[in-house]
């Protein structure tokens, strides 16, 4: 297999981690790095950084390229693809090989799979999720766009886990519960019924304990070739 040239978004802790699985997994090699921290482009050992900015021109130059938004942050992340305004056909996915995925299990253009993660038959990992290290995503479960399931968390059988859903370190939702969109779980929670949208639930058994502000719309990707 060839390493695809890839342009990581985001030169955070997050983004840091986003490059280890690319390197372990072997199916990229790093061409960029772009971040609005750096006001100019420039390169060290024979990779780019530079602004946002930086991407477009790097694609338009690159055939081969794709990219990749390395931001933790589940909104931060949606701003970052929504301001890039990019149709998603050359946007990758990376699966470090220390995970366990299902065959057949869909993971979207975007999404993150760290070491240990677990993803058994039926699940389905949306575009730009992070599956955190040693989390599980039980068998017919989803994890919708932008949502992200912390280290150690577990969404049971059949559960959701909505657009934009964040659910803390060593969470558990059980069977056929659904987790809200934009909803938080807060760490050590077990969510034991559905939690609505736009909330934040903590405790065994889970409760809501704050409504968030007002909720995005749904994510709707741009078509292939989409920018402004």
């Amino acid at each position: 297999m060839t390493a695809r040239p890839l342009i990581v978004v985001g030169d955070g802790g997050h983004g840091r981690v986003v490059r280890e699985v690319m390197r372990a997994s072997g199916s990229h090699r790093l061409l960029a790095v772009v971040d609005d921290r750096y006001t100019e482009a420039g390169e060290r050992d024979g990779v780019y950084y530079g602004p946002l900015l930086l991407l477009r021109t790097l694609l338009a130059d690159r055939a081969d390229a794709e990219w990749i938004v390395a931001v933790g942050d589940n909104a931060a992340r949606r701003a970052l693809v929504e301001r890039i305004g990019m149709g998603e056909e050359r946007c990758a996915s990376l699966v470090h090989p220390a995970a366990c995925i299902a065959p057949g299990v869909p993971v979207g253009p975007g999404a993150v799979v760290m070491p240990g993660a677990v993803a058994n038959p039926g699940a389905r990992i949306g575009a730009h999720a992070i599956v955190n290290s040693g989390a599980v995503v039980e068998h017919d479960a989803e994890l919708g766009p932008f949502a992200h399931l912390s280290p150690n968390a577990a969404l049971a059988g059949g559960t959701v886990a909505a657009e934009g859903a964040h659910i803390g370190i060593g969470a558990s939702v059980i069977p056929g519960v659904r987790i809200g969109r934009w909803s938080v779980l807060g760490a050590g929670a077990a969510a034991i019924r559905d939690v609505p949208d736009g909330v934040v639930a903590a405790g065994v058994p889970a409760r809501t304990i704050r409504r968030l502000a007002e909720l995005p719309p749904p994510y709707a990707p741009q078509p292939a070739g989409g920018g402004r």
